[in-house]
């Protein structure tokens, strides 16, 4: 199951979707809003997706989650518009007869939304916004190591 929205998301609600009587394991995942990154102090983020093809690229990570795994039920959420710092952004609930597959499915993913999905994220700063992961956030971040 997947859902896009710009309601707050409620992780044991999506939790509770995939848990089943053939699951010993059931792996969930919160994607927070985080206070500080790269040495700037985060106000607010804000995330924007083309939702007909972000929905599309979900159900396609949740469909190599199960060819890759042995995973019975997937939920994969994500939030969209003015989060506040510690607001959940991305739930990903898996569920599988075994922790094993459910801790690598799960990772798994995170990671492929990150890649594939057109879901985008702007942070708000003391100072400014960038769009993240932009040739602009890239600049700021190395600025702020050195």
């Amino acid at each position: 199951m997947i859902e896009i929205t710009h309601d707050p998301l409620d992780p044991e609600a999506i939790t509770a979707k995939v848990r089943d009587a053939a699951n010993g394991a059931v792996v969930t995942f919160l994607g927070t809003t985080r206070g500080r990154t790269a040495k700037r102090n985060v106000l607010h983020l804000e995330y924007e997706a083309y939702t007909p093809m972000a929905e599309k690229k979900l159900v396609e990570v949740a469909e190599e989650m199960r060819s890759k795994f042995s995973v019975e039920d997937v939920f994969i959420a994500h939030r969209l518009g003015r989060l506040e710092i510690e607001e959940i952004s991305l739930v990903v609930a898996v569920a599988s007869p075994h922790r094993k597959d459910a801790f690598a499915a799960c990772q798994y993913a995170v990671d492929r939304i990150k890649e594939t999905v057109p879901i985008w994220k702007k942070e708000f700063f003391e100072g400014g916004e960038v769009w993240v992961e932009s040739p602009e956030d890239h600049a700021l971040k190395s600025a702020t190591d050195s």
